[in-house]
């Protein structure tokens, strides 16, 4: 079975809706810690990207992105074309960009396990540095006054809890894209 260049076959079509899934039901999946939730939309776009791809893994991020957009309730806190107004829209962006990032960095069969690291961890800024900017520019423009406050308790808490699953995500993909590839094998691509 030859894939023509640039389509997608069923395979790419169901890997990119299983992360778009993952994806969305990271947006619900909360553990409560004292400062920090925990939740796993981070570790999610990088896996995306380092299993995936930076096309496929980017694509996958773009369509849950999508869906919120036009008003399904896939976002942490519902849906909607408003909700590019929330500081916390920039995180979204983020996400595709972290899964171009980590695919570009890792995204092939095969590498050593530094590579993937390279790519979790380059994602992980990736995507804090699309989050962050918006997120102090946003709020700023819907007139918060504490913005290093906003920056401390609203972005820079969650930055150990990511890195850490980031890490353990390059662990993942490290481990995992082997059978992966194989699975591809058989399917012809």
């Amino acid at each position: 079975m030859e894939k023509a260049k640039g389509k997608l076959l069923a395979a790419d079509i169901a890997e990119c809706g299983l992360f778009t899934a993952l994806m969305v039901a990271g947006a619900f999946i909360k553990i409560d810690f004292p400062l920090v939730p925990l939740t796993f939309q981070t570790v999610i776009s990088v896996l995306a990207g380092l299993l995936l791809g930076a096309r496929k893994g980017a694509f996958s991020m773009s369509v849950y992105c999508i869906m919120g957009l036009i008003g399904i309730p896939v976002f942490a806190a519902g849906g909607g074309l408003f909700y590019v107004l929330k500081p916390s829209f920039g995180y979204i962006i983020g996400f595709i960009v972290s899964a171009v990032v980590a695919g570009v960095a890792a995204g092939r069969k095969g590498l050593p396990f530094w590579r993937y690291l390279l790519g979790a961890v380059a994602a992980f800024l990736a995507g804090y540095a699309v989050g962050i900017p918006y997120c102090v520019l946003a709020a700023h423009l819907l007139g918060v006054e504490d913005l290093w406050g906003l920056l401390v308790t609203g972005n820079l808490i969650y930055m150990p809890k990511d890195l850490a699953l980031c890490i353990l995500a390059a662990i993942l993909a490290w481990r995992v894209l082997p059978y992966i590839d194989k699975g591809r094998q058989k399917l012809g691509k």
